[in-house]
């Protein structure tokens, strides 16, 4: 049985995975850390990540980013691998994430679904065929009205995705209201919706002479994101130190 630490354990997403875990009969959380403590779980609860001396595989980490530095910290004087799921790390949080890769197993993504990650993986060998025949790639996505970047973090990886397979050919558009001439031959245009309580959902389009190819990923739940953590926990307990990817997750699924 693999035993977790819930870094975030009291938000939305910690109360999915804590969910998800008690089904589970591969892992359990052995404690969670959130400085709320407004909610009644099944393991002990601390403050902070510091505070905590129960022993654990892994960590699973949907806080906040202004807790990563501490949690970071810990893991590494710990040696215990850690799935970072929090967004919106600063560079020089990015930097030390690196760094820590070195010490223990990180695995950090902009999404933790098992589904966006195997779309990364088929847009990639669909660009290399299409963008050379000519195809124009946009991707067009849509979320609930309480999200405030934009584009998503989500569309901006399968962006690179399809860059990385072109070897950075290509430039991205985010507002072509800025500029008033037709697109350009290397370009990924990038297009964000804002509305409602849509959870995610993220198109990609290969638009060529009387054909267009479409790829499409929707979420309907938060729990497919939990899902996707709960996994990663899995896979990367017990690992070497590195930096690891949502794809050697899938390569394992």
């Amino acid at each position: 049985m693999i035993k977790m630490i819930m870094h975030g354990c009291n938000g939305k997403m910690g109360q999915v995975i804590t969910g998800i875990c008690k089904e589970d009969h591969e892992i359990e959380i052995a404690a969670g850390i959130d400085p709320y403590t407004g909610v009644q779980n099944d393991y002990p609860v601390f403050a902070n990540i510091a505070e905590c001396n129960v022993e654990a595989d892994v960590v699973v980490d949907f806080a906040s980013a202004g807790a990563v530095d501490d949690l970071l910290d810990y893991c590494i004087s710990h040696k215990l691998p850690v799935v970072l799921c929090t967004t919106g790390l600063s560079q020089e949080q990015l930097a030390r994430v690196e760094e820590a890769g070195r010490q223990t197993a990180v695995l950090r993504s902009a999404n933790m679904s098992l589904g966006i990650n195997m779309l990364m993986d088929l847009l990639q060998k669909a660009a290399k065929t299409l963008a050379p025949a000519g195809f124009d790639m946009e991707i067009v996505e849509k979320h609930h009205n309480q999200k405030v970047d934009a584009p998503s973090g989500t569309a901006l990886a399968l962006a690179d995705s399809l860059n990385d397979a072109l070897e950075n050919a290509y430039a991205y558009n985010y507002d072509r209201t800025l500029d008033r001439k037709k697109r350009e031959k290397y370009e990924i245009g990038i297009q964000a919706v804002r509305g409602g309580n849509i959870v995610g959902e993220h198109e990609v389009i290969f638009a060529g002479v009387d054909e267009v190819i479409e790829f499409k990923h929707t979420a309907y739940s938060k729990a497919v994101f939990a899902k996707g953590a709960v996994e990663a926990a899995k896979f990367l307990a017990g690992r070497a130190p590195g930096r690891y990817e949502m794809s050697d997750v899938i390569a394992q699924v």
